[in-house]
């Protein structure tokens, strides 16, 4: 039943740069995007030319629209999609899996609904025994497709599916380390988009470098504490799927969720910057969940607290960092 070795669902910028970095060796990669006619146009033309303009794929690598066809080209599916398209996504392909498929994604985020981790979504509608992998870390896709160094974490709850992942996306400039952490790896996917919204938002105003070391510091902080009341390992936030990662977002304005708070410190009401960037900006609603959690698990996070209430109540840039400015002063912690 299988020609390919992996099937990537989802071909935005980050979806395509790892099937075409999958492809790089020769191995047969299928490429799901749901688009008829975008697919069509990246299969004629052998390249991307919505997110990844120029950059050509490999011969190996093939696009399809046909979900069915895609879901069984492979023993692996690599989903690459929205948080919020998640659990719709696992839903769809359920009836279309095999017994012995495993499913991996490089989604960053948390259900959106009920703030589970994608982990916990995908048992509950595959089942317990399903063979299951995340990926994440400091990955801008073009970079990626470029070919230059990249480094991410992998973790699973399968030795096997940990090796064969390694095996079909490493290349010599794509490095994967495992580990063994699950939560903390979704974990610090989510709430550094949040953070990064917030190193925008003080760029936005003008506060400088100092501020913004500050932030991603504190902010990192506040990852951890979430991270650690949820059953991850402070060791896990330390690596590339949370320092790494929280650096890369909140410094480079490759990043979407950067510029959406360069934007909103700049005056430009939310609507209008998301407009503007016109991709999905994750921190956005990935914000509700952690300010959700973080009440109901009783975290002080109050960096994720201070951009809520700029999203959702109203409240300005610069009366934010004035709030936090105006904290209790209190041990490093």
């Amino acid at each position: 039943m299988y020609r390919c070795a992996l099937t990537v669902l989802g071909a935005g910028s980050y979806g395509t740069a790892l099937a075409m970095a999958a492809s790089s060796r020769g191995q047969e990669v299928c490429l799901y995007a749901r688009n008829p006619d975008k697919a069509a146009a990246m299969q004629s033309l052998r390249q991307n030319p919505y997110y990844l303009k120029d950059l050509p794929f490999p011969p190996s690598l093939h696009v399809t629209a046909d979900l069915k066809a895609a879901v069984r080209a492979a023993p692996v599916l690599l989903l690459v999609i929205p948080s919020h398209s998640f659990k719709a996504t696992l839903e769809e392909i359920k009836p279309l899996l095999a017994p012995k498929q495993a499913l991996a994604w490089a989604t960053k985020g948390l259900d959106l609904q009920t703030g589970k981790l994608l982990s916990t979504l995908a048992q509950e509608i595959l089942g317990e025994t399903m063979p299951l992998a995340v990926l994440s870390g400091p990955t801008f896709a073009r970079e990626l497709a470029q070919g230059m160094p990249t480094a991410i974490a992998l973790a699973s709850n399968d030795k096997l599916l940990t090796q064969t992942l390694i095996e079909l996306l490493h290349t010599p400039s794509f490095r994967i380390y495992e580990s063994h952490d699950l939560i903390g790896l979704q974990l610090g996917g989510a709430v550094k988009n949040v953070i990064a919204i917030g190193a925008g938002m003080s760029d936005g105003l003008g506060y400088g470098a100092n501020a913004r070391t500050a932030l991603i510091t504190r902010g990192l902080a506040e990852m951890i504490r979430l991270g650690v009341a949820m059953g991850a390992t402070e060791r896990c936030f330390m690596g590339l799927s949370g320092l790494g990662d929280l650096i890369l977002t909140c410094t480079d304005n490759q990043s979407r969720n950067r510029r959406f708070g360069l934007l909103l410190g700049q005056g430009v009401a939310a609507k209008d910057a998301l407009a503007q960037i016109g991709q999905v900006v994750e921190g956005y609603t990935m914000t509700d969940i952690v300010y959700r959690l973080g009440q109901k698990l009783q975290i002080k996070m109050p960096i994720c607290e201070e951009i809520y209430a700029v999203l959702r109540q109203g409240k300005s840039g610069r009366a934010a960092a004035q709030a936090l400015l105006s904290r209790e002063l209190t041990v490093e912690e």
